[in-house]
């Protein structure tokens, strides 16, 4: 009797296990002008450009599309790129998901690509380099005004660039780190880290495996005012030291800076469709 009851079970199990979807994991990149939104990350007050997301991507599929994003943007930064994952029970058409989608973001919001993945791949913690660009438009011009910060006099570039150096020798980024910003620590590794002059516009370029938040911003402010002369390089020295962000520049505008790229291990991609 207990041989048949086992038996019984077992069929049943295996049958109910037939009607068991295995979700499927996918990346979505997208590049955004972060102008009308408070960041990335959803929150109470203020439109975010994971909720916009998440709600026509939820129409479009018909399904719940819960997004979770490579980091944060504050508010007014763009991306050229940036990645967020969700988990889907049933495989996309890539190309057509991309085009329905497109057709249905608003003007701000572009999808470049969708990925699928490893079911381990994670948007935000497989991510092993970022890298951050500022831009800081040196003759006035109307078409640049949303995108670039504005600095007309003349910047000591060579000084600002010995200043790169010194913080690709550092790992604790606590100077530059917005206090109380929730992360756990300010370790992080940078493996670039320089500035660069194309046409009217200085460039800032930096890349590490993780960023604490108003990183970027509050280096490129002091190092602005190494540009200027108004620090010197053992003043940025003892800035590092002192692990006090009280001592550092004021934080540029956000307008400036864009998140340009995200490094992921190849391995976990099977098979993509990108715009370009």
């Amino acid at each position: 009797m207990k041989a048949r009851l086992l038996s019984w079970y077992l069929q049943n199990y295996y049958k109910s296990c037939r009607f068991v979807k295995k979700k499927v994991r996918y990346f979505i990149e997208i590049a955004f002008d972060g102008s009308h939104y408070h960041g990335w990350q959803k929150q109470k007050n203020g439109v975010s450009v994971q909720a916009v997301l998440e709600e026509k991507m939820s129409l479009k599929l018909k399904k719940q599309i819960d997004l979770v994003g490579c980091g944060r943007t504050d508010t007014g930064v763009h991306a050229h790129q940036f990645f967020a994952h969700f988990d889907f029970d049933s495989e996309l058409q890539l190309a057509d998901t991309v085009g329905v989608l497109n057709r249905f973001m608003p003007k701000d919001i572009a999808v470049l690509g969708l990925s699928l993945m490893s079911d381990n791949a994670h948007a935000r913690f497989s991510a092993v380099e970022r890298t951050y660009k500022y831009y800081i438009q040196a003759v006035k011009s109307p078409f640049a005004l949303a995108y670039s910060y504005d600095y007309f006099l003349s910047l000591d570039i060579d000084s600002m660039n010995a200043a790169c150096n010194k913080l690709l020798s550092i790992t604790d980024f606590s100077s530059f780190s917005k206090l109380h910003g929730g992360q756990k620590n300010n370790i992080c590794h940078l493996s670039t880290c320089y500035w660069s002059k194309v046409g009217h516009q200085l460039i800032f370029t930096i890349s590490a495996n993780r960023f604490t938040r108003n990183m970027v911003r509050a280096i490129v402010g002091t190092m602005l005012e190494i540009g200027k002369g108004k620090l010197s390089l053992n003043d940025f020295e003892r800035i590092i030291d002192s692990k006090n962000r009280c001592l550092a520049g004021e934080s540029v505008a956000a307008r400036g800076l864009f998140l340009e790229k995200i490094v992921y291990p190849e391995e976990l991609f099977i098979r993509s469709f990108r715009l370009y």
